[in-house]
């Protein structure tokens, strides 16, 4: 751990010596310390992004260091990098990783900033509108301001993890890759997810309750952050969109509005504000978190968190993947 610590505050002295400062920073956030964590074995990230990160942010006046990640050792290096304590953390990684330190960061730690380096990439595209991680980083050094990120906690025994932007609980979770798919113009790719999610409906309904009040049945529950739910306007709790198609029919009807256009159009949706989310089922859950597919046990709760950590980002959030 000493020698980690040692080496990422090493690489967070100065190194704009003889460089050319061609660009201002943001006048909304005081930035002079920035570390920025690289995955180079990330979906789309590569060999040569930290080398690439450097040259941007060499550009700007601000203390800058690049740490690529190495397997076996993300912990220490994560821990390492925010008792390091710099203005802002921007992590260039996949989805469950940039979720995972924002995490640790919390409300009380440095800003930061989740560039597009995974696959579907729905927090990056919802603060900053691209998929392009170089452009993200400079809209986020030139137009960024702090802002408080509400999100949702999901608990399933020891197991507990955060989101940001949706969380999907039910056969229809592999919905989500067949709407990615369509969005990026892979048609085929799409039509093969929407068959495998559509053999797997009427598997198991769920039993919920939203905020204690008394429970339901659904095919699935949708849970979205205030941040990209096209129906919240403030951070006063998660949207929670039931679903429940009554026959094959109808579900396949769903499965179209869920992959080509707004599904709350749809007469087997329902919608309502929540904070706590207690879902039960006879066997696992199938869920889709942040866009990362998991199984969860019989019994999982969620629950709303108002201010999950602060990012930096243009005001508004682009909100690019609203849904």
């Amino acid at each position: 751990m000493g020698d980690t610590m040692a080496k990422v505050e090493d690489m967070a002295a100065p190194a704009l010596d003889g460089a050319a400062e061609t660009h201002a920073l943001t006048p909304h956030a005081e930035i002079s310390r920035v570390i920025m964590l690289v995955n180079p074995l990330s979906g789309s990230v590569g060999p040569r992004a930290a080398g690439e990160a450097e040259a941007i942010l060499a550009e700007y006046g601000c203390e800058a260091s690049v740490v690529a990640l190495e397997g076996g050792q993300f912990d220490e290096q994560i821990n390492a990098t925010l008792a390091a304590n710099p203005d802002v953390l921007f992590v260039l990684a996949g989805d469950g990783t940039a979720g995972t330190i924002a995490s640790r960061a919390g409300p009380d730690g440095p800003l930061v900033a989740p560039l597009p380096g995974g696959t579907m990439n729905m927090l990056p595209k919802a603060l900053y509108g691209t998929a392009d991680w170089k452009l993200a980083l400079r809209r986020a050094l030139e137009e960024g301001a702090p802002q408080a990120v509400a999100g949702g906690e999901v608990t399933d025994g020891e197991f507990t993890q955060s989101f940001y932007c949706a969380a999907i609980f039910g056969s229809p979770a592999l919905w989500a890759p067949a709407r990615e798919a369509m969005r990026t113009g892979k048609l085929k790719l799409a039509l093969t997810h929407a068959r495998r999610a559509f053999r797997r409906a009427f598997s198991g309904r769920l039993r919920f309750s939203l905020d204690a009040t008394k429970e339901r049945r659904a095919e699935a529950l949708v849970l979205i952050s205030p941040m990209i739910s096209r129906a919240m306007e403030e951070n006063t709790g998660l949207e929670a969109a039931a679903m429940n198609p009554s026959d094959a029919m109808e579900a396949f009807r769903l499965a179209a509005h869920a992959v080509m256009d707004d599904w709350r159009q749809d007469p087997a949706v329902t919608t309502r504000a929540t904070q706590k989310v207690v879902l039960r089922a006879r066997s696992k859950i199938p869920a889709v978190i942040d866009g990362e597919p998991v199984q969860l046990h019989h019994e999982t709760k969620v629950r709303f968190v108002r201010k999950a950590f602060r990012a930096l980002a243009p005001l508004p959030p682009a909100a690019e993947d609203s849904v």
